[in-house]
């Protein structure tokens, strides 16, 4: 698998986001993830979005981070919020979403972002499966769905704790 940056609106994006909507629809009943969300929000150094391609260069997952701050909606400073976790069903089952993960923590914590948070929900337990088991814990409700039941959020620290 080739990970590498894309633009959020660039035409493969697109596609695997038209995706991940409809498995939202799927899901919940609502129509998708109605987080309002903006090419900027992922241009670096205050974000990053990233596809991965198979060996034939077909786009087969997608993930990135946004910076957030203290906000009204209960982020925190130095917050990096994860959006758009996703992978092709034809490869799931192999390892490609952690490694997604694991490439947009190391992005967030090399541009100084202190703390991965995500919004995930309960018709989703692969996705709590993946954080839980890559160390994330529950946080306080935060986004676009923190008034929503079915609003699952969690947080890692990126820097070691001081001890």
């Amino acid at each position: 698998m080739n990970i590498r940056p894309v633009p959020f609106d660039h035409p493969d994006a697109v596609k695997l986001n038209d995706e991940v909507q409809a498995e939202y629809h799927v899901r919940y009943g609502d129509g998708g993830d109605a987080t309002v969300l903006a090419p900027s929000d992922f241009q670096p150094p205050r974000g990053v979005y990233l596809i991965a391609y198979d060996e034939r260069d077909r786009p087969v997952a997608t993930g990135g981070w946004r910076s957030q701050d203290r906000n009204d909606e209960g982020n925190e400073d130095g917050d990096a919020e994860l959006k758009r976790m996703y992978v092709v069903p034809e490869v799931r089952g192999c390892g490609l979403a952690r490694r997604m993960l694991a490439a947009l923590e190391d992005d967030a914590r090399a541009a100084g972002r202190v703390r991965m948070v995500l919004e995930t929900g309960t018709q989703q337990p692969e996705a709590v499966a993946l954080y839980t088991s890559s160390g994330y814990e529950p946080c306080a409700k935060f986004g676009y769905y923190r008034h929503h039941e079915a609003s699952l959020c969690y947080a890692k620290p990126l820097r070691p704790a001081r001890g």
